[in-house]
Protein backbone atom coordinates (compact mmCIF):
# COMPACT_ATOMS: atom_id res chain seq x y z
CA UNK A 1 0.00 0.00 0.00
CA UNK A 2 1.26 3.46 -0.54
CA UNK A 3 1.66 5.83 2.46
CA UNK A 4 -0.74 8.30 4.11
CA UNK A 5 1.44 11.23 2.23
CA UNK A 6 0.68 10.18 -1.30
CA UNK A 7 -2.58 8.37 -0.25
CA UNK A 8 -5.75 10.41 -2.18
CA UNK A 9 -8.18 7.53 -2.70
CA UNK A 10 -8.83 4.60 -0.54
CA UNK A 11 -11.65 2.03 -1.21
CA UNK A 12 -11.55 -2.12 -2.82
CA UNK A 13 -11.91 -3.71 -5.67
CA UNK A 14 -14.48 -5.78 -6.04
CA UNK A 15 -14.51 -9.16 -8.55
CA UNK A 16 -17.85 -11.05 -9.39
CA UNK A 17 -17.69 -14.12 -11.13
CA UNK A 18 -20.75 -16.04 -11.62
CA UNK A 19 -20.49 -19.85 -13.08
CA UNK A 20 -23.31 -21.58 -14.29
CA UNK A 21 -22.43 -25.33 -13.08
CA UNK A 22 -25.67 -27.17 -13.10
CA UNK A 23 -28.94 -28.06 -14.83
CA UNK A 24 -30.79 -27.24 -11.32
CA UNK A 25 -29.95 -27.39 -7.62
CA UNK A 26 -32.05 -29.90 -4.35
CA UNK A 27 -34.20 -27.65 -2.25
CA UNK A 28 -32.25 -28.96 0.53
CA UNK A 29 -30.54 -26.54 2.93
CA UNK A 30 -26.94 -26.36 2.73
CA UNK A 31 -25.47 -26.18 6.56
CA UNK A 32 -21.65 -26.30 5.56
CA UNK A 33 -18.73 -25.42 2.87
CA UNK A 34 -15.82 -25.93 2.38
CA UNK A 35 -15.49 -26.23 6.36
CA UNK A 36 -17.29 -23.02 6.70
CA UNK A 37 -21.00 -22.31 8.03
CA UNK A 38 -23.46 -21.46 5.49
CA UNK A 39 -25.95 -18.62 6.35
CA UNK A 40 -28.57 -16.37 4.59
CA UNK A 41 -27.21 -13.14 2.74
CA UNK A 42 -28.62 -10.40 4.00
CA UNK A 43 -27.72 -6.43 3.06
CA UNK A 44 -27.63 -3.99 5.99
CA UNK A 45 -30.26 -1.41 6.48
CA UNK A 46 -29.36 1.82 5.44
CA UNK A 47 -30.86 5.38 5.93
CA UNK A 48 -32.19 4.72 2.19
CA UNK A 49 -33.87 1.47 2.71
CA UNK A 50 -37.72 1.72 3.49
CA UNK A 51 -39.26 -0.68 5.62
CA UNK A 52 -40.60 -2.94 2.92
CA UNK A 53 -37.35 -3.76 0.94
CA UNK A 54 -37.32 -6.87 -0.42
CA UNK A 55 -34.47 -8.56 -1.32
CA UNK A 56 -34.01 -12.15 -3.14
CA UNK A 57 -31.64 -13.89 0.08
CA UNK A 58 -29.78 -16.68 -1.49
CA UNK A 59 -27.25 -19.13 0.90
CA UNK A 60 -23.56 -17.49 1.23
CA UNK A 61 -20.65 -18.66 3.01
CA UNK A 62 -17.75 -15.74 4.07
CA UNK A 63 -14.50 -17.81 3.58
CA UNK A 64 -11.25 -16.91 5.47
CA UNK A 65 -9.00 -13.86 4.53
CA UNK A 66 -6.04 -14.58 2.40
CA UNK A 67 -2.76 -12.67 2.68
CA UNK A 68 -1.27 -11.60 -0.76
CA UNK A 69 0.77 -9.39 -2.25
CA UNK A 70 -0.24 -7.35 -5.06
CA UNK A 71 0.70 -4.73 -7.42
CA UNK A 72 0.85 -1.94 -5.16
CA UNK A 73 2.10 -4.30 -2.03
CA UNK A 74 0.66 -6.70 0.57
CA UNK A 75 -3.38 -6.91 0.66
CA UNK A 76 -5.73 -8.76 2.33
CA UNK A 77 -8.18 -10.72 0.39
CA UNK A 78 -11.35 -11.36 1.28
CA UNK A 79 -13.84 -14.01 -0.56
CA UNK A 80 -17.50 -15.09 -0.26
CA UNK A 81 -19.49 -17.84 -2.56
CA UNK A 82 -23.33 -17.45 -3.02
CA UNK A 83 -25.36 -20.67 -3.80
CA UNK A 84 -28.43 -19.69 -6.71
CA UNK A 85 -31.53 -22.13 -7.09
CA UNK A 86 -31.00 -21.69 -11.02
CA UNK A 87 -27.83 -24.10 -10.45
CA UNK A 88 -24.85 -21.19 -10.10
CA UNK A 89 -22.70 -20.35 -8.08
CA UNK A 90 -21.67 -16.52 -7.71
CA UNK A 91 -17.94 -15.82 -6.57
CA UNK A 92 -17.05 -12.46 -4.77
CA UNK A 93 -13.23 -11.09 -4.19
CA UNK A 94 -12.45 -7.78 -2.65
CA UNK A 95 -9.07 -6.53 -2.30
CA UNK A 96 -8.45 -2.69 -0.78
CA UNK A 97 -6.86 -0.24 -2.55
CA UNK A 98 -4.91 2.84 -1.23
CA UNK A 99 -3.58 5.27 -4.47
CA UNK A 100 -2.70 8.75 -5.15
CA UNK A 101 -4.78 8.74 -8.85
CA UNK A 102 -7.22 7.06 -10.52
CA UNK A 103 -4.73 5.35 -13.21
CA UNK A 104 -2.98 3.50 -10.50
CA UNK A 105 -5.84 1.35 -10.63
CA UNK A 106 -6.03 0.04 -14.34
CA UNK A 107 -3.08 -2.91 -12.77
CA UNK A 108 -6.06 -4.26 -10.71
CA UNK A 109 -8.20 -5.24 -13.82
CA UNK A 110 -6.56 -8.58 -14.43
CA UNK A 111 -5.00 -8.92 -11.18
CA UNK A 112 -1.60 -10.78 -10.69
CA UNK A 113 -0.30 -11.97 -7.43
CA UNK A 114 3.27 -13.09 -6.53
CA UNK A 115 2.27 -16.83 -6.71
CA UNK A 116 -0.40 -16.32 -9.57
CA UNK A 117 -3.18 -14.48 -10.86
CA UNK A 118 -7.21 -13.58 -9.34
CA UNK A 119 -9.08 -15.87 -12.60
CA UNK A 120 -6.94 -18.84 -11.83
CA UNK A 121 -7.86 -18.82 -7.97
CA UNK A 122 -11.19 -18.51 -8.45
CA UNK A 123 -11.64 -20.88 -10.52
CA UNK A 124 -10.00 -23.22 -8.33
CA UNK A 125 -11.68 -22.06 -5.75
CA UNK A 126 -14.79 -22.84 -8.40
CA UNK A 127 -14.50 -26.33 -8.47
CA UNK A 128 -13.76 -26.96 -5.27
CA UNK A 129 -17.16 -25.82 -4.65
CA UNK A 130 -18.52 -28.24 -7.30
CA UNK A 131 -16.77 -31.09 -6.22
CA UNK A 132 -18.46 -30.48 -2.58
CA UNK A 133 -21.91 -29.70 -3.48
CA UNK A 134 -22.23 -32.60 -6.37
CA UNK A 135 -24.75 -34.47 -4.68
CA UNK A 136 -26.66 -31.06 -3.92
CA UNK A 137 -26.99 -30.26 -8.16
CA UNK A 138 -28.94 -31.61 -10.28
CA UNK A 139 -27.53 -32.58 -13.72
CA UNK A 140 -23.67 -30.86 -12.82
CA UNK A 141 -21.67 -29.89 -15.52
CA UNK A 142 -19.20 -32.27 -16.53
CA UNK A 143 -16.50 -29.64 -16.74
CA UNK A 144 -16.49 -26.01 -14.96
CA UNK A 145 -18.04 -23.55 -17.76
CA UNK A 146 -16.38 -19.93 -18.59
CA UNK A 147 -17.42 -17.88 -15.62
CA UNK A 148 -19.15 -14.29 -16.14
CA UNK A 149 -16.99 -11.98 -14.77
CA UNK A 150 -17.48 -8.29 -13.56
CA UNK A 151 -14.83 -5.74 -11.79
CA UNK A 152 -16.03 -3.14 -9.62
CA UNK A 153 -13.95 0.31 -8.47
CA UNK A 154 -15.44 1.12 -5.33
CA UNK A 155 -14.16 4.34 -3.80
CA UNK A 156 -14.69 5.53 0.04
CA UNK A 157 -16.99 8.77 0.06
CA UNK A 158 -16.19 11.78 -0.11
CA UNK A 159 -13.97 11.82 -3.09
CA UNK A 160 -11.05 14.88 -3.43
CA UNK A 161 -10.07 16.90 -5.44
CA UNK A 162 -6.22 17.99 -6.29
CA UNK A 163 -6.11 19.77 -3.15
CA UNK A 164 -7.71 17.15 -1.02
CA UNK A 165 -10.86 19.00 -0.11
CA UNK A 166 -14.12 17.05 -0.44
CA UNK A 167 -15.65 17.67 -3.56
CA UNK A 168 -19.17 16.68 -4.84
CA UNK A 169 -19.63 13.45 -6.82
CA UNK A 170 -20.81 14.34 -9.67
CA UNK A 171 -18.61 17.40 -10.09
CA UNK A 172 -15.55 14.80 -9.45
CA UNK A 173 -16.97 12.38 -11.97
CA UNK A 174 -17.09 15.37 -14.83
CA UNK A 175 -13.60 16.62 -13.77
CA UNK A 176 -12.13 13.28 -14.15
CA UNK A 177 -14.73 11.75 -16.75
CA UNK A 178 -11.92 10.47 -19.02
CA UNK A 179 -9.27 8.72 -16.31
CA UNK A 180 -12.73 7.06 -15.58
CA UNK A 181 -13.06 5.52 -18.65
CA UNK A 182 -9.82 4.61 -19.47
CA UNK A 183 -10.49 2.91 -16.02
CA UNK A 184 -13.25 1.02 -17.11
CA UNK A 185 -12.03 -0.20 -20.38
CA UNK A 186 -8.37 -0.82 -19.22
CA UNK A 187 -7.18 1.80 -21.87
CA UNK A 188 -4.53 4.63 -21.17
CA UNK A 189 -6.54 8.30 -20.89
CA UNK A 190 -4.42 9.75 -23.32
CA UNK A 191 -5.54 7.35 -26.27
CA UNK A 192 -9.21 7.20 -25.37
CA UNK A 193 -11.14 9.17 -27.73
CA UNK A 194 -13.82 11.82 -26.01
CA UNK A 195 -16.41 9.98 -28.01
CA UNK A 196 -15.58 6.68 -26.01
CA UNK A 197 -14.94 8.65 -22.92
CA UNK A 198 -18.29 9.36 -23.00
CA UNK A 199 -19.95 6.68 -24.08
CA UNK A 200 -18.17 4.41 -21.51
CA UNK A 201 -19.34 6.62 -18.83
CA UNK A 202 -22.60 7.34 -20.16
CA UNK A 203 -24.97 5.37 -17.59
CA UNK A 204 -24.73 6.81 -14.61
CA UNK A 205 -26.49 8.01 -10.84
CA UNK A 206 -25.83 9.62 -7.97
CA UNK A 207 -28.41 9.66 -5.41
CA UNK A 208 -26.82 11.91 -2.55
CA UNK A 209 -24.45 14.49 -3.25
CA UNK A 210 -21.74 12.05 -1.66
CA UNK A 211 -22.60 9.27 -4.15
CA UNK A 212 -22.17 7.87 -7.43
CA UNK A 213 -22.02 4.57 -9.47
CA UNK A 214 -21.08 4.33 -13.10
CA UNK A 215 -21.91 1.34 -15.20
CA UNK A 216 -19.49 -0.10 -18.64
CA UNK A 217 -20.33 -3.36 -20.09
CA UNK A 218 -16.81 -4.92 -18.61
CA UNK A 219 -16.40 -2.77 -15.14
CA UNK A 220 -18.06 -0.28 -12.56
CA UNK A 221 -17.13 2.38 -10.40
CA UNK A 222 -18.77 2.88 -7.13
CA UNK A 223 -18.62 6.24 -4.75
CA UNK A 224 -20.23 6.02 -1.65
CA UNK A 225 -19.67 5.27 1.96
CA UNK A 226 -18.19 1.75 2.57
CA UNK A 227 -21.01 0.63 4.74
CA UNK A 228 -23.71 1.42 1.82
CA UNK A 229 -21.14 -0.19 -0.94
CA UNK A 230 -23.30 -3.81 -0.36
CA UNK A 231 -26.45 -3.45 -1.58
CA UNK A 232 -25.10 -1.93 -4.86
CA UNK A 233 -22.81 -4.44 -5.05
CA UNK A 234 -25.33 -6.99 -5.15
CA UNK A 235 -27.50 -5.79 -7.41
CA UNK A 236 -24.18 -5.73 -9.52
CA UNK A 237 -23.83 -9.14 -8.89
CA UNK A 238 -27.23 -10.46 -9.46
CA UNK A 239 -27.56 -8.67 -13.39
CA UNK A 240 -24.12 -10.50 -13.75
CA UNK A 241 -25.21 -13.92 -12.65
CA UNK A 242 -28.69 -12.95 -14.97
CA UNK A 243 -26.19 -12.80 -17.84
CA UNK A 244 -24.09 -15.86 -17.34
CA UNK A 245 -27.40 -17.93 -16.94
CA UNK A 246 -29.49 -16.36 -19.90
CA UNK A 247 -25.56 -17.53 -22.11
CA UNK A 248 -25.96 -20.81 -20.44
CA UNK A 249 -29.67 -20.88 -21.43
CA UNK A 250 -29.03 -19.86 -24.92
CA UNK A 251 -26.44 -22.39 -25.66
CA UNK A 252 -28.81 -24.92 -24.50
CA UNK A 253 -31.67 -23.95 -26.88
CA UNK A 254 -29.22 -23.46 -29.42
CA UNK A 255 -28.25 -27.84 -28.95
CA UNK A 256 -32.40 -28.46 -28.61
CA UNK A 257 -32.76 -26.67 -32.08
CA UNK A 258 -29.81 -28.30 -34.02
CA UNK A 259 -30.55 -31.90 -32.47
CA UNK A 260 -34.62 -30.91 -33.48
CA UNK A 261 -33.54 -30.04 -37.10
CA UNK A 262 -31.32 -32.91 -37.73
CA UNK A 263 -34.26 -35.55 -36.22
CA UNK A 264 -36.99 -34.02 -38.33
CA UNK A 265 -34.87 -34.89 -41.45
CA UNK A 266 -35.04 -37.85 -43.42
CA UNK A 267 -33.49 -39.89 -40.96
CA UNK A 268 -33.89 -39.41 -37.91
CA UNK A 269 -32.17 -40.58 -35.17
CA UNK A 270 -34.67 -40.52 -32.89
CA UNK A 271 -38.19 -41.61 -32.72
CA UNK A 272 -41.14 -38.17 -32.86
CA UNK A 273 -42.23 -39.42 -29.53
CA UNK A 274 -38.58 -38.95 -27.97
CA UNK A 275 -38.62 -35.38 -30.21
CA UNK A 276 -41.61 -34.59 -28.60
CA UNK A 277 -40.86 -34.96 -25.23
CA UNK A 278 -37.73 -33.52 -25.00
CA UNK A 279 -39.52 -29.99 -26.47
CA UNK A 280 -41.99 -30.52 -24.10
CA UNK A 281 -39.50 -30.49 -21.09
CA UNK A 282 -37.58 -27.62 -22.12
CA UNK A 283 -40.36 -25.77 -22.80
CA UNK A 284 -41.51 -26.12 -19.17
CA UNK A 285 -37.74 -26.25 -17.92
CA UNK A 286 -37.62 -22.33 -19.64
CA UNK A 287 -40.59 -21.47 -18.27
CA UNK A 288 -39.39 -22.15 -14.64
CA UNK A 289 -36.24 -21.30 -15.14
CA UNK A 290 -37.52 -17.55 -16.26
CA UNK A 291 -39.64 -17.37 -13.31
CA UNK A 292 -36.60 -18.06 -10.91
CA UNK A 293 -34.82 -15.71 -12.30
CA UNK A 294 -36.79 -12.92 -12.62
CA UNK A 295 -37.35 -13.73 -8.64
CA UNK A 296 -33.85 -12.72 -8.09
CA UNK A 297 -34.21 -9.37 -9.45
CA UNK A 298 -37.70 -8.06 -7.23
CA UNK A 299 -36.67 -4.93 -5.66
CA UNK A 300 -39.40 -3.52 -3.56
CA UNK A 301 -39.77 0.10 -2.10
CA UNK A 302 -36.09 1.20 -3.32
CA UNK A 303 -36.16 2.75 -6.51
CA UNK A 304 -33.13 3.84 -6.36
CA UNK A 305 -32.24 0.35 -6.63
CA UNK A 306 -34.31 -0.78 -9.14
CA UNK A 307 -32.69 2.32 -11.62
CA UNK A 308 -29.30 0.87 -10.90
CA UNK A 309 -30.22 -2.52 -11.81
CA UNK A 310 -31.94 -0.94 -14.72
CA UNK A 311 -28.95 0.61 -15.99
CA UNK A 312 -26.67 -2.40 -15.77
CA UNK A 313 -28.95 -4.86 -17.71
CA UNK A 314 -29.26 -2.17 -20.54
CA UNK A 315 -25.47 -2.53 -20.35
CA UNK A 316 -25.58 -6.19 -20.18
CA UNK A 317 -27.82 -5.91 -23.11
CA UNK A 318 -30.28 -8.49 -21.14
CA UNK A 319 -33.41 -7.29 -22.60
CA UNK A 320 -31.80 -8.76 -26.15
CA UNK A 321 -30.90 -12.35 -24.48
CA UNK A 322 -34.41 -11.98 -23.72
CA UNK A 323 -35.36 -11.63 -26.77
CA UNK A 324 -32.98 -14.17 -28.48
CA UNK A 325 -34.12 -16.82 -25.89
CA UNK A 326 -37.70 -15.62 -26.73
CA UNK A 327 -36.99 -16.29 -29.95
CA UNK A 328 -36.05 -19.62 -30.09
CA UNK A 329 -38.29 -20.95 -27.70
CA UNK A 330 -41.16 -19.63 -30.24
CA UNK A 331 -39.14 -21.68 -32.91
CA UNK A 332 -38.96 -24.58 -30.53
CA UNK A 333 -42.75 -24.53 -29.89
CA UNK A 334 -43.30 -24.18 -33.95
CA UNK A 335 -41.61 -27.22 -34.03
CA UNK A 336 -43.37 -28.72 -31.00
CA UNK A 337 -46.37 -28.14 -32.90
CA UNK A 338 -45.56 -29.11 -36.19
CA UNK A 339 -44.77 -32.85 -34.55
CA UNK A 340 -47.76 -32.55 -32.61
CA UNK A 341 -49.92 -31.86 -35.89
CA UNK A 342 -48.32 -34.49 -37.61
CA UNK A 343 -48.58 -37.23 -34.84
CA UNK A 344 -52.31 -36.56 -34.89
CA UNK A 345 -52.37 -36.87 -38.24
CA UNK A 346 -51.11 -40.18 -38.07
CA UNK A 347 -53.16 -41.03 -35.43
CA UNK A 348 -56.29 -40.22 -37.44
CA UNK A 349 -54.87 -41.82 -40.70
CA UNK A 350 -54.98 -45.56 -37.99
CA UNK A 351 -58.39 -44.42 -36.75
CA UNK A 352 -59.43 -44.52 -40.74
CA UNK A 353 -57.74 -47.61 -41.23
CA UNK A 354 -59.24 -49.49 -38.58
CA UNK A 355 -62.65 -47.87 -39.46
CA UNK A 356 -61.71 -49.71 -42.75
CA UNK A 357 -61.15 -52.41 -41.80
CA UNK A 358 -63.92 -53.08 -39.58
CA UNK A 359 -66.19 -52.11 -41.82
CA UNK A 360 -65.06 -55.00 -44.35
CA UNK A 361 -65.26 -57.73 -41.64
CA UNK A 362 -68.69 -56.82 -40.75
CA UNK A 363 -69.04 -56.71 -44.31
CA UNK A 364 -67.53 -60.57 -44.08
CA UNK A 365 -69.39 -61.54 -41.74
CA UNK A 366 -72.91 -59.88 -43.33
CA UNK A 367 -71.92 -62.21 -46.58
CA UNK A 368 -71.48 -65.84 -44.69
CA UNK A 369 -73.93 -65.59 -42.42
CA UNK A 370 -76.57 -65.00 -45.63
CA UNK A 371 -74.93 -67.93 -47.49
Amino acid sequence: MESNATTRYRGEVVYIYAFDVAYDTARQPIRELLGQPVAQFAVDASKRSPRQLFFYKPQMVRLPPMERLGPLGPVRVERSVKLLPVGAISITVRVPFAVKQIEDLVAFHDLQFSNGSLHDEVRRLAEEVVAELKSHFVRPQSQLPEEEAYTIFCFAAPVTDEKNQPVKAEQWFQAHRRQIAALLTQEETECLSKQEAEESTARFLSYYDSDLVVMDWDAALLVDEPADFDETLYIMELANLQLAELEAYDRLLDDALERSYRDLGERPLRSRGDILRELREIRIDMARFNDELSNTTKFFGDWHLARIYEKIASRFHLADWHRTIDGKLKTLDDLYQILKHDQNNRVMIWLEIAIVVLFVIDLVVLVIGLK
